[in-house]
């Protein structure tokens, strides 16, 4: 008898209420997740980056590792380096080794659904950062990453700022991701606010440098009174930067991006990308490990965490000491 209600007690004890929300949408319902944490001195967790390359993610996982070291836990870092296939095969990898929890940066927010559908199946919770979920059916505990409208407004208001409310603009664009969703949706209602700024052109540059060059380049082949280009992200920004050199218009083309890279503020010191809308990954890395953290100590989470952006322009960078 007295076996049977022990049995009972830990199998109680075990169980965790999982409080997730619909991917990329609302909050999660408020619960205790009870004994799991308690059960494993160590926690670990699967991780699968956008890329591993772009010195966001690498300072995005910088943020991670620290706090995950502050915590004990176990990183499992990959990145599907923009192929949906492969990030797909990295969270099924998680799922075998039976991971506490997963963090994704989705290469699709659509398409990586099937993924993380198959984790919530395996009762394993499933955090993003960075990057939403777009798909249906699909449960997240909570979503970490900037306040991607908010930036986009930002990146708005500096190219109506340079050109002085007037002139023709062109969106280099990466419509698969959500993050890139937002900003071009912040970017876009901000200039409605100056009815004399026309977008002409959104075009994908998938967010890699040589396609974002070779897209710039049919824009403003297109578009020979073009005024301004906003890059969706630095290797948007710098891909039209090669674009516009070529085409000998620096300086009647003003540019616009969205990270500031170390490359892209040197540009932009030059005085040849106008200004960047600035992230801070780490501290995206760092919230999703303490989000994480509080989930599984029974706290309630937010389901979406959402980290201010700024201006990186040449005023910004005369008064760093990089």
């Amino acid at each position: 008898m007295n076996s049977t209600r022990s049995v009972a007690r830990f199998a109680l004890a075990l169980s965790v209420a999982v409080f997730a929300v619909g991917c990329g949408k609302g909050t999660p319902e408020k619960g205790k997740v009870e004994g799991k944490a308690a059960a494993k001195a160590k926690l670990t967790v699967g991780v699968s980056l956008l890329t591993r390359t772009h010195p966001f993610y690498q300072d995005l996982e910088s943020g991670l590792r620290e706090a995950a070291s502050q915590n004990g836990y176990e990183l499992l870092v990959t990145a599907g380096e923009f192929d949906v296939a492969r990030q797909k095969d990295q969270v099924q990898d998680f799922i075998v080794r039976k991971v506490d929890a997963i963090i994704v940066s989705p290469c699709d927010s659509k398409s990586i659904g099937t993924a993380i559908r198959a984790a919530n199946d395996a009762g394993i919770p499933v955090f993003t950062a960075d990057i939403a979920c777009l798909a249906d059916g699909v449960k997240i505990v909570s979503h970490v990453a900037s306040d991607n409208i908010a930036g986009g407004a930002l990146a708005a208001q500096a190219v109506a700022k340079a050109l002085n409310g007037t002139g023709e603009v062109a969106v280099i664009d990466h419509p698969e991701v959500e993050s890139v969703i937002q900003r071009v949706k912040g970017f876009e209602d901000e200039l409605r606010k100056y009815p004399n700024i026309k977008i002409v052109a959104k075009l994908s540059g998938h967010g890699a440098k040589e396609q974002a060059f070779r897209t710039a380049e049919d824009v403003l082949q297109a578009h020979p009174n073009l005024a301004a280009i906003f890059g969706i992200n630095d290797d948007s920004a710098l891909g039209a930067l090669a674009a516009v050199e070529k085409a000998g218009k620096v300086g009647r083309v003003t540019i616009v991006g969205f990270d500031a890279v170390p490359e892209a503020r040197a540009a932009i010191k030059a005085g040849k990308i106008y200004a960047d809308v600035i992230q801070q990954p780490r501290v995206i890395g760092q919230r999703t490990i303490e989000t994480l953290k509080a989930y599984f100590a029974g706290g309630n989470v937010s389901g979406a965490i959402l980290i201010p952006c700024a201006i990186y322009d040449r005023e910004s960078a005369s008064g760093s000491q990089e």
